[in-house]
């Protein structure tokens, strides 16, 4: 919960998809180095439900925490409670095409992977921004969209960092407990 009176300005955005930007760079550099493109391809179902439990989560947090700052002034109230898993399955869905995108896109699959997340994060806000994310809740009241849609971009690509990390850990785990067991 925000306290009374704050306020996310274009300036907070702006700082916030650099610091974004500089931990993705480091994030991406790491999982393009680590996550050859045998590994992508075996971790498909693993990054989905990754993706359903990471985005069910964050959307509940967000919503418990932010309902009355934010949500409440674009979402009715009775999709309090929906938001989550349907978001959670509908990012899981997501998930599974810019997988599949990644894998036919040129370059390396994990880049392309982020990449497209990081679209994908520009996509929901500019949606965002239509039903009036930085016009309604007066704690965003003022903010640019561009700068909101911006930084969705490089917010999205961290947490398809996170998802595609803990999805090849939970590989990488996996395959270490077979090889001992067997």
């Amino acid at each position: 919960m925000l306290p009374p009176g704050v306020k996310i300005t274009t300036e907070i955005l702006w700082r916030g998809t650099l610091s974004f930007a500089v931990i993705d760079l480091v994030l991406i550099s790491i999982l393009a180095w680590r996550i050859k493109p045998a590994a992508f391809r075996r971790i498909k179902w693993t990054l989905v439900v990754v993706s359903a439990i990471f985005w069910s989560s964050l959307w509940t947090w967000g919503l418990v925490t932010f309902w009355d700052s934010v949500y409440q002034y674009v979402f009715p109230a009775w999709a309090h409670w929906l938001i989550p898993p349907i978001f959670g399955l509908l990012d899981a869905g997501f998930c599974l095409f810019i997988w599949w995108a990644a894998l036919r896109l040129r370059g390396y699959t994990v880049v392309n992977f982020i990449l497209l997340g990081g679209l994908w994060g520009m996509i929901t806000h500019l949606f965002a921004v239509a039903i009036g994310i930085v016009t309604k809740p007066p704690v965003l009241q003022g903010a640019s969209p561009a700068a909101a849609v911006i930084f969705a971009i490089f917010e999205f690509m961290l947490y398809w960092c996170v998802i595609l990390s803990v999805a090849g850990f939970l590989d990488l785990g996996w395959r270490r407990l077979r090889r001992v067991s067997v």
